[in-house]
């Protein structure tokens, strides 16, 4: 009798659903003292899509994933492989890096009063 893996065909069925290249995706299924372990691999090119916004998407599908198996009384989670060779991009920053403080020259002369800058 043939074992169904129910969560393993959620995963790969739900990740096809999202990606632009669905017959790259592919998935493993591994049983340890831990749980149930799916390993996805994906085009590189679909890893944003899978990952989402700050992985949000990636993170609906662990919990999704997370139901499936405590229905059939299993801890089940998903990892997502790196792509070969490709390390993700650097992060932009979102604040600009602070500016070099000026030197005391550039300040001008620090003995002035505040009167005599506002001609007061």
């Amino acid at each position: 009798m043939e074992e169904s893996f129910e969560d393993q065909q959620f995963v790969e069925f739900v990740v096809k659903s999202i990606v632009d290249n669905p017959d790259k995706v592919t998935t493993e299924r591994i049983i340890d003292e831990m749980g149930v372990l799916i390993t996805l691999d994906v085009d590189p090119a679909d890893m944003g899509q899978v990952i989402g916004r700050n992985g949000q998407t990636a993170k609906s599908i662990r919990t999704l994933l997370k139901v499936v198996g405590a229905k059939n009384n299993a801890r089940v989670n998903m990892k997502i492989n790196e792509p070969e060779g490709g390390k993700r991009a650097p992060r932009k920053e979102e604040t600009p890096a602070p500016a070099e403080a000026p030197s005391i020259e550039e300040m001008g002369d620090p003995t002035g009063s505040v009167a005599e800058d506002l001609d007061l």
